[in-house]
């Protein structure tokens, strides 16, 4: 990579994640690296961009006017690769990917091996997130495309890949523990703990539907942390069941008394701008 880029690079990041060893993890470098980089565009432009403090770092005034001009210096440098790697055929190549974390836990570690061992030399950047997040990253540029529930916003252009029940989860002890479907009803009568990843939980359509109004006691993006709250009696849940497979918790998973889903698929922003390698891999996804 030229090295301009690369200072430029380490100043989007470092940016972005507000800490020098953040980016470093990031980008692969140290962190004396990231401060070095950063500190010879200084140098170089005579300028201060970053202003150092215990809390981290962040953008000085001259820093905030530079940066959109830097990032278009660095996504048109991106371009420029993906046609050169376009050009090579699939020899190298960089796959980003935006995902929530059912889907890199049981989906892209087989998907990601068989692509390996058809193409070698392509490297992979995943970006674990919440809905909101993932659409955002796709939006940016951030990420070349991501897993998604549909429907998402609308200038994105979607793959619909499954339906993922969403199933009710109870403390073994439960007393409906036994009961062959939970009944939409008494989701009201026992604490509930919410799994909200993004700006609207996924299963609020079902308390819509239903008219229910459920005693939320606990909120969180962690899917294991519910399950954990789930196991020692705290309330009860709905979570997707890809998200219950291989769990290691004593929890009970029942299908409720009306079905319901969640559609997952895969979004971009336009499939004849993605990069070679990008479009191989979602044909292995599909």
């Amino acid at each position: 990579m030229d090295t301009n880029i690369q200072k430029y690079m380490a100043l989007i990041k470092t940016v972005e994640y507000g800490s020098f060893t953040k980016a470093a993890e990031i980008l692969n470098y140290s962190q004396s690296g990231i401060s070095r980089m950063i500190g010879d565009l200084e140098r170089e432009w005579n300028i201060s961009l970053l202003e150092r403090s215990k809390s981290g770092v962040e953008l000085t005034s001259d820093g905030l006017k530079l940066l959109p001009f830097i990032n278009d210096l660095c996504q048109a440098y991106e371009k420029l690769q993906m046609q050169v790697d376009s050009l090579n055929g699939l020899e190298s190549g960089l796959i980003r990917i935006g995902t929530f974390s059912s889907i890199a836990t049981h989906w892209l570690p087989n998907i990601i091996k068989k692509f390996q061992q058809d193409y070698p030399n392509i490297e992979y950047e995943l970006l674990l997130g919440d809905y909101t997040e993932i659409e955002s990253w796709i939006l940016e540029g951030r990420v070349d495309f991501g897993f998604l529930r549909l429907p998402t916003v609308s200038n994105l252009e979607t793959i619909f890949l499954d339906k993922d029940k969403l199933l009710v989860v109870l403390p073994e002890d439960h007393p409906l523990a036994n009961k062959e479907y939970f009944p939409i009803k008494s989701l009201c009568d026992y604490p509930f703990m919410l799994l909200e990843k993004g700006a609207k939980a996924e299963i609020n359509a079902i308390f819509e539907k239903h008219n229910i109004l459920p005693n939320i006691n606990f909120t969180t993006w962690d899917d294991y942390a519910i399950m954990s709250m789930v196991e020692s009696g705290l309330g009860i849940s709905i979570l997707p069941e890809l998200i219950l497979k291989r769990n290691p918790y004593r929890i009970v998973k029942k299908e409720l008394e009306v079905p319901a889903y969640r559609n997952i698929g895969i979004a971009y922003r336009s499939k004849k701008s993605l990069p070679l390698a990008v479009k191989k891999f979602l044909e292995y996804i599909e």
